[in-house]
C-alpha cells in the first residue's frame, strides 16, 4: 500500500490523472472502475482537462460504476447514471456503450447483479479501480459488517451512509434505502486500485483502514491485502496517520523508476 499526502485536492487529482493517462497510454482498451460522490470529483476534472488540453482520448476504454441506487431512473439528478454523464462522460470521448452502471431499476435485482459480475469478467476484469470511502470505512456501497469476499449485490444502507448522502437531496426522506453494489471481493479483484480521501472528518476512517486491523467492521481496511493500491490523500484527511511522516519520506524519495 503507498500513501501519497499532497496538500490539496487538486494536487491528489492530477496524481490520479496522470497515473490513469499513463495506464490509457499503455494500454488503449483498459478497463476503468469508477466512483461517484463529491470525493472523485476533482479526479473528472482533471481527466476532463487532460482530453481538452492533451489530447487524452478514452474512445477504446470500458468502465463500470461500482453502484446505483434501486428505484432511481437514470435521469433523476440524484442517479449515478445523471452523476457520471454530467461530470464525465460528457466531457470526453468515451463511447455510450461502453460505460456500465448497475440498472437499479431492474425488475429483476438478482439477475442484474449477476449479470453485471460477469460483463466484468468478460471485458478482461478492471485494471484500475477508483474509490472513495465512506465515513464509516465502506467502499463501493459496502456497509461496516460486509463479507470480505462478497461480490455484486444489492445492500441495505445505514443509517449513517444515508445521512451522510443527503446532502445531494432535498431531504433525508428522500435518500433510497437499497442499492446494487460491487462486492468488497470483485473490487479487489481489479489489478490496481486508487483510494481518494478529502478533508478532516475523514481522517479517523483513513487512520483505520490504512493502520488498523483488517477488519470487515471496515471494509476499506481490506485494501492493506491488495499488492497494488494507493491511498491518495490531503493533509487534513491523512492528519490522524502514526507513521505520516514515514509516508511522506517515502513520497518524496521514490527512486525515478518508480516514478
Amino acid at each position: 500500500m503507498e500513501i501519497i499526502i499532497r496538500p490539496s485536492p487538486e494536487e491528489c487529482a492530477s496524481i490520479g490523472g496522470r497515473i490513469i493517462a499513463n495506464l490509457i497510454k499503455g494500454k488503449p482498451d483498459a478497463v476503468l472502475g469508477l466512483a461517484t460522490g463529491s470525493t472523485p470529483m476533482p479526479l473528472y476534472c482533471e481527466l476532463a482537462r487532460m482530453h481538452e488540453d492533451e489530447g487524452l482520448s478514452f474512445s477504446e476504454i470500458t468502465t463500470f460504476n461500482l453502484d446505483e441506487y434501486i428505484g432511481l431512473s437514470g435521469d433523476h439528478p440524484c442517479s449515478y447514471q445523471y452523476f457520471m454523464n454530467k461530470e464525465l462522460f460528457s466531457r470526453i470521448d468515451i463511447r455510450a456503450d461502453s460505460t456500465h452502471i448497475p440498472n437499479g431499476e431492474a425488475d429483476d435485482i438478482e439477475s442484474e447483479c449477476l449479470g453485471y459480475e460477469q460483463a466484468i469478467r468478460s471485458s478482461g476484469g478492471i485494471d484500475l479501480q477508483v474509490l472513495g470511502i465512506g465515513s464509516d470505512g465502506h467502499i463501493g456501497f459496502n456497509e461496516p459488517g460486509s463479507s470480505l469476499a462478497s461480490r455484486t449485490r444489492i445492500k441495505t444502507l445505514t443509517g449513517k451512509t444515508i445521512e451522510d448522502n443527503a446532502r445531494f437531496f432535498d431531504n433525508l426522506n428522500q435518500v433510497p434505502r437499497h442499492c446494487i453494489t460491487m462486492g468488497v471481493g470483485t473490487i479487489m479483484d481489479s489489478v490496481s486500485l486508487i483510494l481518494y480521501a478529502f478533508g478532516e472528518r475523514k481522517a479517523d476512517i483513513i487512520s483505520k483502514a490504512v493502520e488498523g486491523p483488517v477488519s470487515a467492521m471496515v471494509p476499506a481496511s481490506i485494501l492493506q491485502l491488495h499488492p497494488r493500491v494507493r491511498v491518495i490523500v490531503d493533509e487534513a484527511a491523512a492528519s490522524k496517520l502514526t507513521n505520516i511522516d514515514y509516508y511522506k519520506e517515502v513520497y518524496v524519495n521514490k527512486p525515478d523508476w518508480q516514478e
